[in-house]
């Protein structure tokens, strides 16, 4: 339910950014961030997710901002599923580009003209933030954090195909509207694992992704995400995407020298492996030494599956999107 101000289109605007805010129990941050974006966006929409605090009224609050549009959630729906009615609601009403921000105080909002830049560009159809490039930076990280996201990073890697990015699970992120009218927004994760999920349909949509280097920020507020709990929480998603893509990209959409090198190299890797141990587990109950021959085969087997799955995951590094939609 939208339920403050009126819409009002941008005109021929040729690029219209609007600004996206999940918010849940952000009272104490909200204003301020709202405050902090500069004029050059259109729109602002906050989506209220079934809050407990005050964040509701402090958003009414804030009426007089007429490019502030509140969508109140029933019921708490996630932060996935408040950005992406965000996303729906801004690109239905004139942008072409729309940019998500938490409501926590995390991101500073004077940092989206260079967030979009990229875009405007045509150098990519989706950018979002990193907080690994500065290194000095990172060291302040908290350390929980740090190698939760390292580990996060590499699952996300693996399944949405983005070999070149880091820190999946940063939510300050800006899309064109061309490469989200490419997804099938319904299917993207409701929950934490959003961010994650949109990068595995941005991989299938062939979108241009870009890292965008920002400052780490940590102060009072309290992240609902748990590094090593959703490092588990996330391993099924993530497998799951992983086997997805691979079965689209390299046998539905097309077959090419990846499509040959897994599948050897997976099945001469097992057959090294189940080889080797069966023999040396019959030689030993016989208290002979494995013959040279069956060591032989066991070795270039597995090696052999070892460079071919190298190979494919060259391949892959090779295969990410090069051209921007938009």
């Amino acid at each position: 339910m939208i339920v403050s101000n009126t819409v009002s289109r941008p005109g021929n605007v040729e690029n219209s950014v609007w600004v996206v805010i999940p918010c849940y129990n952000v009272a104490e941050h909200i204003q301020a961030v709202i405050e902090r974006i500069d004029w050059d966006v259109i729109g602002i929409v906050a989506v209220n997710d079934a809050s407990r605090d005050d964040t509701f009224q402090i958003l009414e609050s804030l009426k007089s901002d007429k490019r502030l549009f509140v969508i109140e959630n029933e019921s708490n729906l996630g932060v996935g599923g408040s950005t992406k009615r965000g996303f729906e609601f801004a690109f239905s009403n004139g942008a072409t580009i729309a940019v998500k921000l938490d409501g926590d105080g995390q991101m500073d909002p004077k940092l989206i003209s260079e967030l979009v830049a990229p875009i405007f560009k045509g150098q990519a159809d989706y950018v979002k933030g990193n907080r690994f490039i500065n290194i000095d930076q990172v060291i302040s990280m908290p350390k929980v954090r740090l190698f939760g996201n390292i580990a996060l990073s590499f699952l996300t890697k693996l399944s949405s195909g983005y070999w070149e990015i880091f820190d999946p699970n940063n939510g300050f992120v800006a899309i064109s509207k061309k490469s989200f009218e490419l997804i099938p927004i319904a299917k993207v994760d409701n929950r934490y694992f959003f961010e994650s999920d949109m990068l595995f349909r941005l991989h299938l949509a062939r979108a241009v992704v870009q890292d965008f280097p920002m400052p780490t920020k940590y102060g009072t507020e309290v992240s609902g995400l748990k590094e090593f709990r959703a490092f588990f929480e996330f391993g099924y998603k993530h497998q799951k995407n992983f086997f997805k893509r691979i079965a689209i990209e390299y046998y539905l959409r097309d077959f090419n020298l990846g499509s040959i090198q897994l599948p050897m190299g997976l099945g001469l890797s097992l057959f090294g492996g189940l080889y080797g141990v069966m023999n040396f587990l019959h030689y030993h109950s016989l208290e002979l030494p494995t013959p040279t021959g069956t060591q032989i085969v066991v070795a270039m087997s597995v090696l052999s599956g070892l460079q071919l799955l190298l190979s494919f995951f060259a391949f892959d590094v090779s295969n990410s999107p090069k051209k921007p939609i938009s």
